[in-house]
């Protein structure tokens, strides 16, 4: 899907040369590898309107013990709903640390315990290492719910990009298992589907975000896979799942201009025929994170609108009902 800058909603059109050379550099190993050094010295940065805390949890699969963020609001006694937050960067890139604001603004339009693993980077470590810490994260939460102040069996998943993939397998294997219960998920603009072979994901050339540093991305992630010849579970690729019968009531939106629009469409597609109550919403003209990177836009306050619109009634029919 070829994308021009006259595509884009024109509020959006300034950013798309710059965006476009990021998109670029997503996917040279060097740039990734600079990405995470630059935000590796952010590690440890607090928000000061919230109580940040920061632990190491064990390994439950003989990885090292997983640093933990724990954001909580000020001066608050009463239990409040737990959220497991998973960040975005390809599987590549990124922190907890690196989300802070986006942390604050869903804590402040909903009030909740949100725990952020520092899952391991496809880099470095391949795929089952950030599904594993991020499960793992969930088990200790649902293990510590009194220490963490949080309502026990109604967590929450979300994320963001890859973080929405991992949210989306994560809560994908809590249901297959039972292991906890998962009140609802936001799986915001997933990266879903390594297959690569819809419309949006063929040759798409969209700022921020392109069907070459989707495929490197994807090759990073699942290369241990690859190079084994074994198959693919839905675990590493959450839009390979045959069975969606068992999935908590979903939020996500995605642009209609980035490589993971159709495998989104197709996925809430297969929530609603397996029953399973969604809001979900597809923006014109709109690329990868066009919310988080010019948040100033008509169409980015309105994608926030939505998302906090739908998080705050899915907080009062899942949750305190």
């Amino acid at each position: 899907m070829k994308v021009t800058k006259k595509m884009l909603n024109q509020e959006l059109q300034w950013k798309y040369w710059p965006l476009k050379f990021s998109a670029f550099i997503m996917s040279k190993t060097w740039a990734v590898n600079l990405i995470n050094m630059f935000g590796d010295k952010i590690e440890g940065a607090t928000i000061s309107e919230l109580n940040c805390e920061e632990q190491y949890i064990p390994s439950r699969n003989g990885g090292p013990d997983i640093r933990v963020r724990i954001f909580k609001p000020l001066n608050n006694s009463e239990k409040l709903p737990g959220m497991l937050y998973i960040h975005g960067g390809g599987y590549m890139m990124g922190s907890p640390d690196s989300y802070l604001n986006l942390t604050k603004r869903f804590i402040i339009a909903e009030p909740c315990v949100m725990v952020a693993p520092d899952y391991r980077r496809a880099l470095d470590t391949p795929y089952p290492a950030a599904f594993d810490d991020c499960y793992d994260t969930l088990l200790w939460m649902k293990e510590n719910a009194e220490m963490l102040g949080v309502i026990p069996n109604k967590f929450i998943v979300a994320g963001h990009s890859a973080g929405g993939g991992l949210a989306a397998a994560v809560t994908l294997k809590a249901t297959d298992t039972q292991d906890v219960k998962i009140a609802f998920q936001m799986p915001i603009y997933p990266m879903i589907d390594d297959r690569q072979n819809t419309q949006s994901a063929t040759n798409n050339n969209a700022p921020v975000w392109n069907s070459i540093a989707n495929k490197y991305a994807w090759s990073q992630y699942l290369k241990g896979l690859k190079e084994k010849n074994e198959e693919i579970p839905p675990y590493a690729a959450a839009a390979r799942a045959t069975d969606y019968s068992k999935l908590p009531p979903t939020i996500t939106f995605v642009g209609d201009m980035e490589p993971f629009r159709d495998e989104t469409i197709e996925y809430i597609e297969n929530l609603r025929k397996a029953g399973v109550p969604v809001d979900f919403k597809v923006f014109k003209g709109c690329f990868h994170a066009f919310e988080v990177l010019v948040p100033e836009a008509k169409i980015s306050k309105e994608a926030w609108a939505f998302v906090f619109k739908s998080y705050s009634d899915f907080m009062d029919k899942y949750i305190y009902r």
